[in-house]
């Protein structure tokens, strides 16, 4: 399965099952004074009319612990085995294998001080393949007050691809990622979390299992994210918006607008509704169908439509219950429907088949 498809899915999921960017929640700054250790699981699938294509089943392991007074230790593990195929209309696929394992690992180490902290941290990712390393380093600042935190991320990785067609062997790629951000505690119940991200990258970003799939080796992408959280004491519930904004030297750009509703109820249940909506431009090198049309020798191109005008929408809702002694539990639904009509200030590329996914995340969690 092409490396491009599977980070397309991931990213997917991603942005279902969290608010998209680098960025930490929106939250006052504080050093963590209890550990936490978490165990996930999630199941993605995902469909157009009368085929299924992909499926993700993906559990993972958290844990994070504060030592020393004014130290936390935190690392993750997951697992993701994965099948599927590409995309109606857009089979463009040169007889690759269907089924990937994927195994990755991070660690993080934090030193807080009295009005900063700094981080440092590494990952690894592993398939068949495809493997990649990379390593980060975080610097927050905060005012006397801890109402306001400026933040500071820079992080790299190292890609190597080597496909089992072997249409290249070896192949590099290499990313630098940056982050400024502010977080803002505007009164007791509202904080507001800005952040600009800046990706430069360098290497083979064309999908090796692809026909006459040919893409740029330099890739920039920079997105502006703005969050705000608002509670709203007198129903005990929280409003929580996100935009973002992203341009990609590829061509596209996307803009995601999403709100969530996190309503406290009794007993130590928490039931989170929310809706978010996502459009994005075609890159400049995505040909429309019939494939190859558009095709011509020396030139970028690719058909894969990932990579086209669409708009999207998801529904999700989560139901989280806590129990004594630092337990707790959620379950996360997300529903995913992609179509070109749905593109915002124009229609989307032609001749697409209407996307469909959805996403079922359970997890539970214990604090010490």
């Amino acid at each position: 399965m092409a490396a491009t498809d599977r980070g397309s899915v991931r990213a997917l999921m991603a942005a279902a099952l969290a608010l998209p960017g680098i960025a930490p929640p929106a939250s006052a700054q504080t050093m963590p004074d209890e550990g936490v250790v978490s165990l996930r699981y999630l199941d993605y699938r995902d469909w157009q009319p009368g085929a299924d294509r992909m499926r993700v089943e993906s559990p993972s392991f958290y844990v994070m612990k504060p030592f020393g007074g004014s130290w936390v230790a935190e690392g993750s593990v997951v697992y993701d085995a994965m099948s599927g195929a590409s995309p109606r209309y857009f089979n463009t696929l040169s007889g690759a294998s269907v089924t990937e394992y994927r195994t990755a690992a991070d660690a993080k180490l934090t030193k807080y001080f009295d009005r900063y902290a700094i981080g440092v941290g590494g990952v690894v990712s592993s398939e068949r393949d495809y493997l990649s390393r990379g390593g980060g380093f975080d610097a927050r600042w905060w005012t006397e007050d801890r109402n306001t935190t400026v933040a500071f991320s820079f992080a790299g990785t190292a890609d190597t691809i080597n496909p089992v067609n072997e249409v290249v062997v070896d192949a590099k790629k290499h990313t630098l990622d940056f982050l400024v951000g502010i977080t803002q505690a505007i009164n007791p119940n509202a904080i507001v979390q800005s952040n600009v991200t800046y990706s430069q990258g360098h290497g083979y970003y064309s999908d090796p299992y692809k026909l006459l799939d040919t893409r740029p080796d330099r890739r920039r992408v920079l997105a502006w994210l703005t969050r705000w959280n608002q509670a709203v004491p007198s129903v005990d519930g929280t409003l929580k918006l996100a935009f973002r904004l992203l341009d990609d030297s590829f061509g596209s750009t996307s803009v995601m607008a999403g709100a969530e509703w996190a309503q406290a109820l009794p007993y130590g249940f928490t039931v989170t509704p929310g809706l978010r909506y996502y459009t994005q431009s075609a890159a400049d090198f995505y040909r429309n169908p019939p494939f190859p049309t558009g095709y011509v020798p020396g030139e970028y191109y690719t058909a894969d439509t990932r990579l086209s005008a669409f708009g999207a929408f998801t529904g999700s809702l989560k139901v989280a219950k806590s129990f004594a002694d630092g337990w707790s539990a959620d379950l996360r639904v997300d529903l995913y429907r992609q179509r070109a009509s749905w593109r915002l200030g124009g229609d989307g590329s032609p001749g697409l088949e209407t996307f469909s996914a959805r996403w079922i995340q359970a997890g539970v969690s214990k604090t010490f």
